[in-house]
């Protein structure tokens, strides 16, 4: 039930509402979706005391510009957008209280690439199988945000935090699993990948992490029927580069994967720019 409404005046590059997914629903076809930076979408919750599951608004480099019909607790999170309310400049990851009518704005962030908005109450637009993630690869959900939009608000379940205690994640090398077709690659496929630093491609979205680099070369060049994949799988197209499968990824690929990101370093693939470099870590649980 919407107690209230969030305008969006502009939208920025991409927006997209965003809470914990649909996991579970691969084998119908239907990818998970969600918070690409996890960490980050849920400290913007727990500040202005939202459920885990409440959804949030994910901004893609800033842009985004909003004002709300009633009195709520919003935070900001992820990449560090300069962020002001009512024409005042305000700190992010700390709850800050937007009144009726004033207008909040996000500023371009000088690193990083995904912001987090939460509101009190959360985004309340209606969920699709059981989630209000925007999947922008099938489709499934709100659609992305565009200005003008008129976005409705849940109750506030309770009160903002005055501060965060844990630890923010640490940025690092992408930590490595072996993958299920790691013996389609030469036998040091996985060291060549940590000892090898990539660069993010301009075509990387929420769908995957497309990378530059030294081709690994395979050893076996026929065709793979196409399988399941999992979140953070890094398949291996033709072309020898790699692609790390994010929230918006196929349920199913046709290329071999080499190896599997620890669930723990995706939050970093959200951040990475195009240009950004790369690198991995053979995870010592592997």
């Amino acid at each position: 039930m919407s107690t209230g409404e969030l305008r969006v005046l502009r939208a920025g590059v991409l927006t997209t509402v965003q809470d914990l997914g649909r996991p579970g629903l691969a084998h119908l076809g239907v990818p998970r979706s969600g918070a690409l930076d996890a960490p980050a979408a849920a400290l913007a919750n727990r500040l202005v005391g939202n459920r885990p599951d409440a959804a949030v608004l994910e901004v893609t480099l800033g842009g985004l510009e909003v004002v709300t019909s009633v009195g709520r607790w919003v935070a900001v999170t992820g990449a560090p957008a300069p962020l002001h309310v009512g024409g005042t400049a305000r700190g992010l990851a700390r709850a800050t209280w937007l009144a009726p009518g004033e207008r909040l704005r996000l500023g371009a962030p000088p690193a990083g690439v995904r912001s987090y908005l939460a509101v009190g109450g959360g985004v309340a637009a209606p969920p699709v199988l059981g989630s209000r993630s925007t999947d922008v690869l099938a489709g499934v959900g709100p659609p992305p945000v565009r200005d003008g939009a008129v976005l409705p608000l849940g109750a506030p379940s309770g009160p903002p935090a005055a501060l965060d205690t844990p630890r923010p994640p640490v940025p690092g090398p992408l930590r490595l699993l072996p993958g299920p077709r790691a013996d389609w690659f030469a036998a040091d496929a996985l060291e060549r990948l940590r000892d090898t630093s990539y660069v993010v491609l301009p075509a990387s979205n929420r769908v995957g992490l497309r990378l530059d680099g030294p081709p690994l070369p395979r050893v076996r060049h026929e065709e793979l029927p196409s399988e399941g994949m999992v979140l953070g799988a890094v398949q291996v197209p033709p072309d020898g580069r790699p692609v790390v499968f994010l929230a918006d990824h196929p349920p199913t690929g046709g290329y071999p994967v080499v190896g599997v990101v620890a669930r723990e370093d995706l939050w970093q693939c959200a951040q990475l720019r195009p240009g950004d470099r790369v690198r991995f870590a053979i995870s010592p649980a592997g």
